[in-house]
């Protein structure tokens, strides 16, 4: 057996899930920013997502919901899942971002898991608050080594992809370390680069 684990946001999925929920909010440059001063390594990602969250109280339970079932997916996302699970990879989706984004994502893509973050609600309306194991910045390492043990699966045959500073920690536990689009602190500890907006090349890399 061997393991795939794939970011979720401007990876997986073309955009940032926090910037489409802030824009009905008129507050998508705002969030923009601080998501993009996190990806990036300038902030501490904790930090960074209690505050982009927190900017989100009082949003419509609805809108979010239907806005999450709606994001577009990277170009090449259905193929590259679909690529390895034929290669006899398990397939796993880490996001620092929310679960109302990543589960129907992955049951659409045909993914084996979704780990991410929980949006908390009251009354139909968002609470500004979060929660969740992805929080942290050391979140999808620490992830990572569990499913690794729970499925048997050395480094050598894992395969990590992500694009920003919170997933680094998950880089630290996979030989094959994939930078997708990604920010030059990620890039440094890849072991392979994408710079096109095309996951199929993921398959020429577990190719070589």
């Amino acid at each position: 057996m061997k393991l795939a684990v794939f970011d979720f946001d401007s990876t997986l999925m073309d955009g940032e899930t926090i910037d489409f929920l802030a824009k009905p909010l008129g507050l998508e440059e705002q969030v923009a920013k601080i998501t993009h001063r996190a990806m990036a390594g300038e902030l501490d990602f904790y930090d960074s997502l209690i505050e982009r969250v927190k900017l989100l109280e009082g949003a419509d339970l609805a809108t979010v919901i239907e806005t999450c079932k709606n994001l577009p997916m990277m170009h090449g996302a259905k193929e590259v899942i679909t690529g390895l699970k034929a290669k006899g990879y398990k397939v796993v989706c880490f996001s620092g971002g929310f679960r109302f984004a990543t589960e129907p994502a992955c049951q659409a893509l045909g993914m084996d898991a979704d780990f991410a973050n929980f949006l908390h609600h009251k009354d139909g309306v968002l609470t500004g608050k979060v929660g969740g194991e992805m929080m942290y910045s050391d979140a999808k390492g620490d992830m990572i080594v569990r499913l690794q043990n729970l499925l048997g699966v050395d480094r050598k045959d894992t395969l990590v992809v992500g694009d920003g500073a919170n997933d680094l920690s998950m880089f630290a536990h996979a030989d094959t370390r994939v930078a997708f689009c990604a920010k030059p602190i990620l890039r440094q500890e890849a072991t392979h680069t994408v710079d096109t907006k095309d996951l199929t090349k993921i398959l020429d890399i577990v190719s070589l």
